[in-house]
Order: C-alpha cells, then sequence, then structure tokens
C-alpha cells in the first residue's frame, strides 16, 4: 500500500521536464508552507530532467510515424462519468491511452520505465482520494496531467497556482485567451503524447479521457479531422457535489500557494458555465456521424449494449474481439458501491442559479 494523497512530499511536477518547471514557476508566489515541498519537488524534477535526452532520442525513431486512426475522445465535466467510460472501452486493445505512470513521467516512458515505474508503485496510493476507483501505474488515466508536465500551457497549472485558475481556465481550459504560438506548442506536444502513448500501450487508435478537453474542440478537429467524441452529460447537483469533493481533496497535496474553500467554489461553478458555453458552440465543428452525446446515468444502467450502440454508431472497429473482455470488465463492476449525495439546499441554490441552462437542456430535476 502506498501513501496517501495527502502524504506526497513532492507535487506531480517531479516529472516535468526543466524548461517546462521553470517557466510554469518563474514569478509564480509561493505560500511559504509549501516552499518545503516546493524545494523537494525541484530538487527531484531537476534530476530526472536530466534523462530526458534519452526520451528524446527514442522517441525520434516514432516521430514521423502518421496515426492509422484519429483518436477517440472521452468528453465531459469532471465528475460526469467519464473515468468508467473510458475503462470500460480500454477494454478493446487496439485502443492505446495514456497510463497513470505516463502522466506522472511523461518523459520516462520509451527509456527507463520499468525502473521508475516500480519504485511509483511503491509510493502511490492505491485508490483515488474522492471515490472508491483502483489506482496502479498501468491503468488507464486523463492526459493533462501528462501535459502539464510537459508544457507550461495547459488548464491543471491550477493545481499547483489556484489564485490563477481562472486565467488558466481562459487560456488553456477554454482556449478563449491562447495565442497563437501556445497554440501550437499544444498541439506539438499533445501528438507527441498521442504517439508515445500508443508506443507505449500497443494500440492502433488513441482513446482519450480527458475533461479539459470538452473545451477544445475546435483544435482537436483542426488535427485529427476524423476524430470521433462521445460526450457525456451529468446530473448538475450530482457533478457539483462530487466535483467539490473531488477538487478540495485533490488541490491540497498539491497546490503551492492557499485558496479558500469558498473560491475552489466560486471557480468551479464559473468554470462549468464556460466548459459548457464552449462545448456547445464549438461541437458543430465535429464532422456528422462523430459525435455522441449520451446521459451517464443511461449508461450506467446498460453499459454494455450503450457500448455496443456507441461503437456502431461512430463507426469503431474491434467490438467483437473486445466483446468477452467488456463484459468481464463490467461484471467485476457489479459490486462497485458509487459515493452518494444529499443536496444541501445551499447545493440546489447554486446549480439552479448558475447552471440552469444545463438543467433545462439536459432535463434533469430534482
Amino acid at each position: 500500500m502506498g501513501l496517501t494523497f495527502d502524504k506526497l512530499p513532492v507535487n506531480t511536477l517531479v516529472g516535468a521536464d526543466w524548461k517546462t518547471f521553470k517557466a510554469l514557476t518563474q514569478d509564480q508566489v509561493i505560500g511559504d508552507k509549501y516552499k518545503g515541498k516546493y524545494r523537494l519537488t525541484k530538487a527531484v524534477c531537476r534530476l530526472l530532467s536530466s534523462l530526458k535526452t534519452f526520451e528524446d532520442r527514442a522517441y525520434r525513431k516514432i516521430e514521423n510515424q502518421p496515426l492509422q486512426e484519429d483518436p477517440l475522445f472521452i468528453l465531459g465535466h469532471w465528475r460526469s462519468g467519464t473515468t468508467f467510460v473510458h475503462n470500460v472501452f480500454a477494454c478493446d486493445k487496439h485502443f492505446g491511452y495514456t497510463t497513470t505512470y505516463q502522466t506522472v513521467f511523461p518523459h520516462l516512458v520509451l527509456w527507463g520505465q520499468p525502473f521508475f515505474k516500480k519504485n511509483m508503485a511503491m509510493l502511490m496510493p492505491d485508490k483515488r482520494p474522492t471515490d472508491n476507483m483502483e489506482l496502479r501505474p498501468d491503468l488507464p488515466q486523463e492526459e493533462e496531467f501528462a501535459l502539464s508536465n510537459m508544457m507550461p500551457y495547459t488548464y491543471y497549472n491550477f493545481w499547483f497556482f489556484p489564485q490563477r485558475w481562472m486565467e488558466y481556465c481562459d487560456r488553456f481550459l477554454t482556449f478563449e485567451k491562447i495565442t497563437e504560438e501556445e497554440r501550437a506548442v499544444f498541439k506539438e506536444v499533445f501528438m507527441r503524447l498521442v504517439k508515445v502513448s500508443l508506443a507505449n500501450t500497443g494500440g492502433t487508435q488513441y482513446l482519450s479521457k480527458n475533461p479539459p478537453h470538452t473545451g477544445r474542440v475546435r483544435t482537436l478537429v483542426e488535427m485529427f479531422p476524423n476524430a470521433k467524441f462521445i460526450y457525456l452529460k451529468r446530473n448538475p447537483y450530482t457533478v457539483f457535489e462530487s466535483t467539490r469533493s473531488f477538487f478540495t481533496n485533490t488541490i491540497k497535496p498539491l497546490k503551492l500557494q492557499d485558496i479558500s474553500d469558498e473560491q475552489i467554489v466560486a471557480n468551479i461553478v464559473e468554470a462549468y458555465k464556460r466548459l459548457y458555453d464552449r462545448y456547445e458552440a464549438d461541437k458543430v465543428c465535429i464532422p456528422e456521424g462523430n459525435l455522441v452525446e449520451i446521459k451517464f446515468e443511461d449508461f450506467e444502467k446498460n453499459a454494455f449494449d450503450l457500448t455496443k450502440d456507441i461503437y456502431q454508431r461512430l463507426n469503431l472497429k474491434g467490438f467483437d474481439e473486445a466483446e468477452a473482455d467488456i463484459k468481464k470488465y463490467l461484471d467485476k463492476k457489479k459490486g462497485y458501491k458509487k459515493n452518494k449525495y444529499q443536496y444541501a439546499e445551499s447545493t440546489v441554490k447554486i446549480v439552479e442559479e448558475n447552471w440552469n441552462k444545463a438543467l433545462e437542456e439536459w432535463d434533469y430535476h430534482l
């Protein structure tokens, strides 16, 4: 059993390359009580960054290889069921994905992985901090943490510097205020991540589960014109309660400056609105037949049949070969106990005053 999140002596920036670490942390205000964690993270990062040249050398061997297929993107706000859907589709071995190990050490994947993964497995927690989902180095994971260790232009900068949360939202979540130079870097780095992930997991089509991509649809379609998309909707009352718990518990071991619980809630509320609006405006860019929108509650009730239906609607290959593994995974999850939420009056008020558009459009009621 590894350490719990709140006991980690460093944060995930240990896996960043030195150029990214410097660009992200320069001119930032580091809280006094976080300076020890910052210094240790910085020291480990600088040490590990010296090994990036070996990774770069290995990447050059696959850099110019074209993708066999454009990716499948699983979109939706945090806590909308994207992890469960990701894990179901990852049962199909033709898909490749970013692993949990790769999100922390994206520059030690093609070279040095066995040694570092073994050590990571001994230190990392066994479960996610806010639910009962299993954590292991080789399991599928959302790629934003990996991207945050590969460039300074990602939304997850807010985990470390939450006082600039909404700035990062507008620049790197919705891309409203990103520069073309920054967007070009994003596209280059993300393509590298996709190719390394496929090489690492042996897949031929990249399977992405990354809530921040929900605000980047236009850019993703530019990169991958025939990409497929699954967009998950979920009861906004549940999403608010679950996101507040997830963000509050996750930010504590990662942050390098203070933020109040009240400000966390305010930022969650505002970011949800901006992400919702950005997706609704940009989904028209997705070619007809390449997008499936579904309520997570429906998927959860009948995951196998709806998975098969999504394969057919998006014209995805591989279902027949993956059918047995998908059934096996779903049978194993039948006893899984989810967190249950009781909606406080304050939650109902916040959601109805701020997320009413989603409530009405998706037809959710108490």
